[in-house]
């Protein structure tokens, strides 16, 4: 095992607000800071306004704990796209680039290119990285290859969110099937839930429901994530093409015919989406787990006195369907730690690098990147819950790491917060029932050169069914027209592929 030296030194690559990329590569070709002879360079994203003070306790703590060399060269969220196509162009990159736009056909070009190591042989040298999640490991190659490690996150966050306070006034029980969901749905519409008289009404969607919430419930049905293996044909196919998909808009429209459905969910923006469920204007959302302590939040920021209280569920099931919740996350995919063939030319300089991601999912270093220094930025209460102690100063100092960390989950800290507890659990339990897109990892040159049309297309046809003004013949039409305008390509391109990664 390369030994891990030096000092961790943090090098802005942009002021804020700023998108200089000349220090990308900036080692050059030969050693790395594995070895001594250099730093490794780490182009990795900015999601806050400023960069991190050079020399803060995160950089020191991280120095000490490591002992690697990195120069970490920060580019804003907002210019990373126009960045990472810059410096993919050029040849220019850094021995690190955190590449969360690793699933666009440019980067996909790239990692293929030979620019990036193949690492997936050399990752059971490093124990944390071998013990990432092969879903998350199969969701990170391109092509049945893994060029780079994969930022770990969730599988799958999403659940259903109801309003406690409106069953208990209502006298119904938590709904734990789609039947007992569209019983609560209609009550809630026909019943007076908030006490007022007030007209309110169940599930409060949004514009984007073909692709974010409908997309979950259909999958209660048995629709795939995005793409699924049709098992009559042995093809590849789009979720939105398939019998249960179809099953769960029939179902879905029955629900927005009973007044189930905000009726204007089409031109609702996901913020007009989180305002009305928090002015008690509808009591059902399919959602991140994640949300209920922000609706929670943003209720008592309206009015303080409010008594809303939800419960949170991921266990709804259809019929015979077994128990499943589809991927939110790409399956756990937030990015991917890629490393440079250029500039790390030696397998002992890509091992350097995998020592420093590998040595990243240790708690300590976890610790530091996600809250900071015990008593400057965080301190546990006598319950042991963790609780952020000086807002400011985390926000400062600590949160710009946060989107660097090649696990989000190697330690879940209890939170003061009953709701992110529950959560937190609720998250976790849905790894056994996750279902993932198998199209993920694969290459279809329609797909990227049509797919945002034929998808739009299905989302409007989608929206003009379930507000009633189209039949399922019409959906169906919809699906038959789009066959020669890619479809069929598509599913001929992807259907080959995953059969070449088959073997």
């Amino acid at each position: 095992m390369i030994s891990r030296r030096h000092v961790l030194s943090s090098l802005p690559l942009a002021a804020a607000g700023a998108a200089g990329l000349s220090a990308c590569g900036s080692g050059g070709s030969g050693g790395t800071g594995g070895d001594g002879s250099r730093p490794l360079t780490w182009m990795s994203v900015l999601h806050t306004p400023t960069t991190p003070q050079a020399g803060g306790p995160v950089e020191k703590g991280l120095q000490e704990s490591t002992g690697q060399s990195v120069e970490l060269q920060w580019v804003p969220a907002a210019s990373w796209e126009e960045k990472i196509n810059a410096v993919l162009a050029s040849g220019d990159i850094a021995d690190i680039t955190t590449n969360i736009s690793w699933n666009t056909s440019s980067v996909r070009q790239a990692l293929s290119s030979g620019m990036f190591w193949e690492v997936e042989d050399l990752l059971a040298d490093y124990p944390n990285l071998a013990a990432i999640n092969p879903t998350t490991l199969d969701a990170g190659r391109i092509d049945g290859v893994l060029y780079g490690v994969p930022m770990v996150k969730e599988v799958a966050r999403y659940g259903v969110l109801v309003r406690q306070d409106w069953l208990d006034r209502l006298g119904l029980e938590v709904p734990h099937t789609i039947e007992e969901l569209e019983a609560v749905a209609t009550a809630f519409a026909e019943g007076d839930p908030t006490g007022t008289g007030a007209s309110v009404t169940g599930f409060i969607d949004r514009q984007e429901s073909f692709m974010v919430g409908f997309r979950s419930l259909a999958g209660y049905f048995g629709a795939g994530d995005k793409f699924q293996l049709d098992e009559a044909s042995g093809q590849l196919i789009p979720a939105a093409i398939s019998e249960p998909w179809k099953q769960a808009m029939e179902w879905y429209r029955g629900v927005y015919e009973a007044g189930g459905v905000n009726q204007e969910f089409i031109t609702t923006q996901k913020q007009n989406q989180q305002q009305a469920i928090a002015q008690d204007k509808g009591g059902i959302v399919v959602t991140g787990l994640f949300e209920a302590k922000n609706y929670v939040s943003l209720a008592e920021s309206i009015s303080p006195d409010t008594e809303v209280r939800w419960t949170l569920i991921n266990d709804i099931t259809y019929a015979d369907v077994p128990r499943r919740i589809v991927s939110d996350t790409n399956g756990g995919m937030g990015g991917l730690f890629s490393f440079s063939t250029r500039t790390l030319p030696e397998e002992a300089d890509v091992r350097g690098a995998l020592e420093l991601m590998d040595a990243l999912h240790e708690e300590p270093n976890f610790q530091l990147m996600t809250n900071g220094v015990e008593g400057t930025h965080f301190a546990f209460t006598d319950e042991g819950a963790l609780e952020i102690i000086d807002q400011a100063l985390w926000e400062q100092q600590v949160q710009p790491y946060n989107g660097s960390r090649p696990s989000y989950l190697v330690e879940l800290y209890k939170s003061t917060d009953d709701y992110v507890n529950l959560a937190n659990e609720m998250m976790a339990q849905n790894e056994e029932f996750v279902v993932t897109n198998p199209a993920q990892q694969l290459t279809s040159p329609t797909f990227d050169r049509s797919w945002s049309t034929i998808e739009q297309a299905l989302s409007d046809s989608y929206s003009t069914f379930i507000m009633g003004q189209t039949t399922m013949a019409d959906y169906e039409a919809t699906i038959e027209s789009l066959r020669g305008q890619g479809l069929d390509d598509v599913i001929a391109e992807y259907t080959e592929a995953y059969e070449a990664v088959q073997g």
